[in-house]
């Protein structure tokens, strides 16, 4: 016995108790090759397949009667009181629903997605998934994208996330997933991220997750903003229509805003400085008018041609490329209300992939039919139909519904709660012919796992890429056992080649000395951010701050915020203390300016563009600030839209110091009107009321005012070409 081995048993004879010994009966040390078991002692043969009917090709619904899938989904679904197991972080908003036409008939004959006359009420729960209730929002992390339809039928619930693909494809390997992701058992770290051995571990020996890591490892992990992400329903529907036809079916939400993502030092910072940073801008943009918007879409694949594609669409580990399925807009979502309480509401609502109406059905999703079987939960008022609601079942936790009836059963003899024939509109399932063995097994097509996530990874603009790299390179350093990480580089290498070397250099991995699998080079539509950028620009909602001390020109101030907030931007003035800030001399404001909040109570984080105002006596008190200096090199290292005028120009150039950026330059005096954009930074020489008239807001490329131009970079959210030319590494941030 070492030495080392000999001090830590005594120190462990020294703190042993009778109560450690008590609890050493309870204690399991689980060792290589112990056989797993379910809770009744039984040795489980296939912890990764849910039994189901499958002809050996092709997956069939999956069996009720598999009693160790529902004793593993139902002892996962009770693991956490009172907390939700995943998705307990969360903000909601109330919203209205409608389509655009009867276009979507010739799919389906449910009326919320055929009758236009129709404004269907709405619920939307936004939500991490990795952390608890208590994490930060900004979180790199899936979110949660759930919606319920209070239709004149009954509920329906789309239970989606803001990626269209999961990380499994059986329902029964879902506490596997989780249990990996979540914090390490033995210290309960790490909180709300998965920068760590278990979960790297797990997705490393289970390659059908590698689609899903690299959606959660790009942009798409960090969302600036819920209103500014999409919305998946992840699993194949079905719809049915008035001929009894029926189609397999995508749901899509597009947000008007377009797609757009924090860069992720800036999602860290505000995990410490704005935990709550995504509710509070939920609720700013409702209450500030700035609605959140939605196009909701289909895509739709008949029932004949369910097999005659190279993937299976019943495979939630797999996208439906745009260029053989196309999407189609059929309505729009929109949330105008915020909570009034958010316990009852945003914290109680509870949402089942099984709620759905006459004319939206189930497939054989493996993952779907397990998703089914545990999202039931109670229904307190928010769950609550707005249709009349009847039915035998009584008593349990959380029921408020008193019934005055003497029978709670069917049938009866005062034929109360009769069941309702389908032409009054009783739900019927699709008459779907099976043929198969039972057998807990998937079809040859989930087998693949590796073509889409080349078709993804092929698709990103080439920062978003590097932004990717990154972001696993930052997880991988996080994990200490070099197993995980050097398993890890043998998946990033069947994606692409490229990618796997840069990762592996950085994370001290094996570098591969060639590809595990060529990757096909193919690209799909809808992959990339790019794709959503919104047709016409816009900066609605967007954040901006106005860096002002005493000596400020107000009347530039006042003119380029109002020409600002006309577009319905969100100005806030930030100074030296909350209050008055006195402007220049000869400028009557009465006491001044008020302050929003001072340069020590925010950072530039948590706003999307600065502008500094010109004033000499402002500029010289900015360029005396090391924390004014920080939040104007902190929003040029995070690519964001940087304004200045005047003095504030000379600050830029003189004090801050921004590398590779041209700036306006005076010939003899500030006294010139003359537009310098540059990486993202737009200076001139002065702004006033007569600029103001001839600089009518326009949101273009190209356009010659001030404020124009300041506003065409804020609404292309950040300025990648910034970081791709090596800029904003050259300063400290």
């Amino acid at each position: 016995m070492s030495f080392g081995e000999s001090v830590e048993k005594a120190f462990t004879t020294m703190t042993s108790t009778r109560k450690i010994g008590d609890l050493q009966r309870d204690i399991q040390e689980p060792r290589p090759n112990d056989p797993l078991t379910t809770d009744h002692g039984v040795k489980v043969s296939d912890t990764d397949n849910w039994l189901r009917i499958t002809d050996g090709r092709h997956n069939g619904p999956s069996l009720l009667e598999d009693q160790i899938g529902r004793e593993k989904i139902h002892r996962f679904d009770h693991e956490r009181i009172p907390e939700r197991v995943v998705h307990a972080r969360g903000a909601g908003a109330h919203g209205y629903f409608k389509v655009f036409d009867d276009r979507a008939s010739k799919y389906t004959f449910a009326p919320v997605l055929t009758d236009s006359s129709r404004t269907t009420p709405v619920f939307t729960r936004f939500s991490t998934v990795q952390g608890s209730r208590g994490s930060a929002d900004t979180v790199r992390d899936v979110r949660g994208f759930a919606t319920k339809f209070y239709t004149e039928e009954g509920n329906w619930d789309i239970v989606g996330n803001d990626i269209p693909v999961f990380f499994i494809q059986d329902a029964i390997k879902f506490p596997d997933f989780v249990h990996a992701v979540k914090p390490e058992p033995h210290n309960e770290v790490p909180q709300g991220q998965t920068a760590h051995n278990n979960f790297w571990d797990f997705v490393g020996l289970q390659p059908e997750s590698a689609h899903m890591v690299m959606w959660a490892m790009s942009d798409r992990g960090v969302p600036r903003s819920f209103r500014m992400m999409q919305g998946f329903g992840v699993n194949t529907f079905t719809l049915l229509n008035a001929s009894g036809e029926r189609h397999f079916v995508k749901f899509h939400f597009i947000p008007e805003l377009g797609v757009h993502s924090l860069v992720w030092d800036e999602a860290l910072k505000i995990g410490g400085q704005d935990p709550d940073f995504h509710r509070k801008d939920l609720n700013e943009a409702i209450e500030n008018g700035a609605y959140p918007k939605w196009k909701f879409a289909i895509q739709t694949i008949s029932q004949s041609k369910e097999h005659d594609f190279e993937f299976d669409i019943l495979d939630a580990t797999k996208i439906w490329p745009q260029e053989l399925v196309p999407l189609e807009e059929i309505g729009e979502l929109v949330l105008n209300r915020v909570v009034d309480e958010f316990f009852p509401e945003t914290e109680q609502v509870a949402f089942c992939t099984s709620h759905v109406v006459p004319g939206i059905g189930f497939s054989d999703d493996p993952l779907l039919q397990g998703r089914n079987f545990s999202y039931f939960d109670t229904q307190l008022p928010i769950n609550r139909p707005v249709c009349p609601v009847l039915s035998h079942n009584r008593d349990g936790k959380s029921r408020h519904r008193i019934v005055k009836s003497d029978v709670n059963y069917w049938p009866n003899r005062k034929n109360e709660g009769r069941p309702v024939p389908p032409e009054e509109g009783g739900y019927v399932e699709y008459a779907q012919r099976l043929d198969g063995i039972k057998k807990r097994a998937r079809g040859e097509k989930f087998q693949e796992h590796f073509n889409q996530p080349q078709l993804f990874y092929n698709s990103l603009a080439a920062y978003e890429k590097s932004h990717l790299v990154n972001a696993i390179c930052f997880e991988l350093s996080h994990c200490e056992d070099p197993v995980v990480y050097k398993s890890y580089i043998d998946i990033l290498n069947n994606i692409d080649f490229d990618l796997a070397k840069a990762v592996a250099i950085k994370v001290n991995g094996e570098v591969p000395t060639k590809p595990g699998r060529p990757n096909h080079g193919e690209k799909s539509k809808g992959l990339s951010q790019l794709d959503f950028l919104p047709k016409e620009p816009t900066i609605v909602s967007r954040r901006i701050a106005i860096l002002i001390t005493d000596g400020f020109n107000a009347v530039e101030m006042q003119a380029v915020r109002a020409a600002l907030t006309s577009a319905k931007a969100v100005c806030y003035v930030i100074g030296p203390r909350r209050n008055y800030i006195r402007p220049m001399s000869g400028q009557d404001f009465g006491r001044g300016v008020f302050a929003d909040h001072h340069f020590e109570g925010q950072r530039s984080t948590l706003f999307d563009a600065i502008y500094i105002p010109s004033g000499e006596e402002h500029a010289k008190t900015l360029a005396k600030s090391g924390r004014v200096v920080h939040w104007v090199r902190e929003a040029f290292g995070h690519l964001k839209p940087i304004a200045a005028v005047g003095e504030g120009v000379d600050f830029l150039r003189n004090v801050v110091r921004l590398p590779g950026v041209d700036l306006f330059v005076p010939s003899h005096s500030h006294d010139s009107n003359e537009v310098v954009t540059s990486y993202g930074v737009i200076t001139t020489g002065k702004y006033g009321i007569s600029s103001a008239v001839t600089d009518a807001l326009q949101i273009a490329p190209d356009t010659r005012g001030f404020a124009s131009n300041f506003a065409f970079q804020i609404s292309q959210h950040r300025c990648y070409k910034r970081e791709s030319d090596g800029l904003s590494d050259q300063v400290a941030f």
